[in-house]
């Protein structure tokens, strides 16, 4: 027995630091691959959060990962509606405000007596100018 350990330690001095390397470089991507995502050091070994949140949020992230896979376009055509929406809604709310604003001048103008007998496109046009930063109404 001691023979069999003379005889290692004589190789291993009589070897090279590459050969050392080559024997050990199993070991050194064994640990490379082993390395926790800092995400992980932190909260789960530095701070010391209980493992079941860490099993809680890998599975999520795991069933996330699985659901947008197989909705890839579904989200995508979701996003675009989104995306749409939010660029239009200036437009509408704009036209919105300018309509209530012509609603409220038509009834206004037609509630003056002189303008009582004009016919319905005269009061439009009138109130379509007063909304637009026009006065016509004075005259």
């Amino acid at each position: 027995m001691e023979k069999r350990n003379l005889n290692n330690e004589e190789e291993v001095k009589k070897s090279t630091f590459e050969e050392r390397k080559k024997r050990n470089s199993s070991k050194s991507n064994q640990i490379d691959q082993k390395r926790l995502p800092w995400w992980v050091e932190l909260l789960f070994v530095q701070i010391g959060l209980p493992d079941k949140w860490l099993i809680k949020i890998l599975q999520t992230k795991k069933n996330t990962h699985n659901f947008y896979n197989d909705k890839k376009k579904f989200i995508f055509l979701i996003f675009l509606f989104l995306f749409t929406l939010g660029y239009f809604q200036p437009i509408i709310r704009d036209s919105n405000s300018k309509l209530k604003c012509q609603k409220t001048a038509f009834n206004f103008i037609k509630d003056i007596n002189r303008f009582k007998s004009e016919n319905l496109k005269t009061l439009e046009m009138l109130s379509v100018n007063f909304c637009n930063g026009g006065n016509e109404i004075e005259y």
